[in-house]
């Protein structure tokens, strides 16, 4: 692996439960490979992760942010990122999902260009979910892959012309992987989701005519981008990879990077493909860095903060033109709505929103977007065929009449929305939902007919602890954000809960604990910086 020969392996812990397969991924070679890539690099990825304190502190001293005067050279410079391979061409719809086996089946046969396969926000890191989405990976490229349901449902592989073509997102720098450690070290997730992924399927994906693709989340500055594009390289050399095989998409998920897309693209242009909007996580980003701020930051509801929003359509806006200005695949975000099996006027709804917001997508000069379920897989697409026709995409679309500043990206107290009582509630009941599955190892979670994931836990929370710290008073019924109305709210939730799930099945459940991590992270004085820090601690 190296001119000094074989470093030593990362080490299996003792406490790591067994998963069925494990020696097919946790081989000797890719462990070496793991402990290869940490010892490279997991010292930057500390540093980094203490630049993002530095920055938060800098914000909350000032109030404010704004493009970084020591790269404009960058923006003003005449330069574009690599040209996208075929099988990356065409990304008119994506689809997302963690890589259960199931999942991994459906998403594939979905119809969708893309399939986004998740060890992040739409996974729990249990060990049993990190080692057996990356077997089903490999089945999936072995073609032999297959899941009968409880029911006896069968679900199989279509054709491969027919299948979607897979991008990775492994888990964010901040989340470390305890299951495996070098010199004593957990080695950081992302370095685990990406290093097994690459490791074992880099050559097999060559062979199809594709490669390792992979999706960038949680990313705050082109640092943090630098340190994903030299991990790549030393990857791709270390196994032999040409070059610029690897090809990345980074979700423009904070605020802080929403400053830096031209630098991100800039730092990853030999292995970029595109950028992606996304709305919970941006959201949280802004809450999260400007918790301090007054009350120009206080976000309403979070279904209230529409991606039509001024400074939400700011930074989309910025974000297409900013792809196309350096020849990148400019993405769009998430419809998560969960179609009802009983209810077609519900449905009927849900997919007149979803058309209105992937038609406006598509009209932005976005060349795809995201959906969360299959069925909505054609209304996405029939948006971007009725744009793009036969073109792959709409690259040379420029959006030269796009002019964003930093105060349009910051127009938080744009909005004419409040925060309410009943959204209030809404954060109590879905954090409290979707922390009680996580914690059971599920990161992809139907809550009243959406496809919720780990960001929408931050955001919950997060508003949560900005409104009670704020002392907010509620635009619906005048009552003042509280932590005793949330600790009412949460009580009155679990009994709830107790009372629609029945006593044995609410007792095999995590809920007592969920409730307590929700009000822990929403209500501490101290902002923890992620829920999934302290949640990891409690899973199995």
């Amino acid at each position: 692996m190296s001119a000094s020969g074989p470093a030593p392996h990362a080490v299996v812990a003792d406490t790591a439960p067994p998963v069925e397969r494990a020696e097919e991924v946790l081989t000797d070679g890719a462990l070496a490979f793991l402990a290869e890539l940490h010892r490279r690099f997991a010292p930057r990825r500390a540093e980094l992760l203490a630049k993002r304190g530095e920055r938060r502190a800098e914000i909350a001293r000032t109030g404010t942010l704004d493009f970084l005067p020591e790269t404009a050279h960058i923006r003003e410079g005449d330069w574009r990122v690599a040209d996208a391979p075929a099988a990356l061409n065409d990304r008119r719809v994506e689809i997302t999902g963690p890589t259960d086996r199931k999942m991994t089946i459906n998403a594939l046969n979905s119809g969708a260009r893309i399939w986004l396969a998740d060890f992040e926000d739409a996974s729990a890191p249990t060990w049993e979910n990190v080692v057996g989405g990356q077997v089903n990976l490999i089945d999936a490229y072995e073609r032999r892959i297959d899941f009968t349901s409880p029911e006896g449902k069968s679900y199989a592989l279509k054709d491969e012309s027919e299948l979607a073509t897979v991008v990775v997102r492994p888990r964010g720098w901040h989340l470390d992987e305890r299951h495996l450690t070098v010199d004593g070290e957990p080695v950081p997730g992302a370095l685990v989701d990406f290093g097994l992924y690459f490791f074992h399927n880099a050559q097999r994906l060559l062979a199809k005519g594709k490669g390792p693709y992979f999706y960038l989340p949680k990313t705050e500055s082109h640092l943090e981008a630098r340190l994903w594009n030299d991990v790549f390289v030393l990857a791709q050399d270390l196994l032999g990879v040409p070059q610029g095989t690897i090809r990345a998409t980074v979700l423009i998920e904070t605020i802080t990077a929403a400053f830096e897309m031209e630098e991100i693209l800039h730092e990853l242009r030999d292995h970029a493909s595109g950028l992606n909007a996304g709305r919970w996580d941006y959201l949280f980003s802004i809450v999260k860095n400007f918790r301090d701020a007054g009350e120009r930051y206080i976000l309403p509801d979070r279904n209230a903060v529409t991606m039509t929003a001024p400074f939400m359509r700011a930074y989309t806006e910025l974000l297409v033109r900013t792809c196309h200005k350096r020849g990148a695949h400019a993405i769009g975000g998430m419809a998560a709505f969960i179609p009802s099996r009983r209810d077609p006027e519900v449905n009927a709804v849900a997919f007149e929103k979803v058309k209105a917001d992937k038609d406006r997508e598509a009209h932005d000069g976005f060349d795809g977007s995201w959906v969360a379920h299959p069925d909505l897989v054609p209304i996405a697409r029939a948006s971007f065929d009725a744009v793009l026709g036969d073109r792959p995409h709409q690259k040379d679309r420029l959006r030269e009449d796009v002019h964003v500043t930093a105060a349009d990206l910051l127009a938080v107290d744009s909005l004419d929305a409040k925060p309410t009582y009943e959204g209030l509630r809404n954060a109590v009941q879905v954090g409290t939902r979707y922390i009680e599955a996580w914690l059971r190892g599920m990161g992809a979670v139907a809550i009243f007919n959406l496809m919720e994931d780990a960001a929408t836990a931050e955001i919950s929370r997060s508003q949560i602890w900005q409104w009670v710290n704020a002392g907010v008073v509620f635009a619906d019924n005048g009552e003042k954000a509280t932590a005793d109305l949330v600790r009412s709210l949460a009580d009155r939730e679990l009994t709830a809960i107790r009372e629609e799930t029945g006593e044995q099945a609410f007792a095999a459940g995590r809920w007592q604990q969920a409730h307590d991590l929700l009000l822990k992270t929403a209500l501490d004085e101290t902002y923890v910086d992620f829920l999934t820090l302290p949640a990891y601690e409690l899973l199995d």
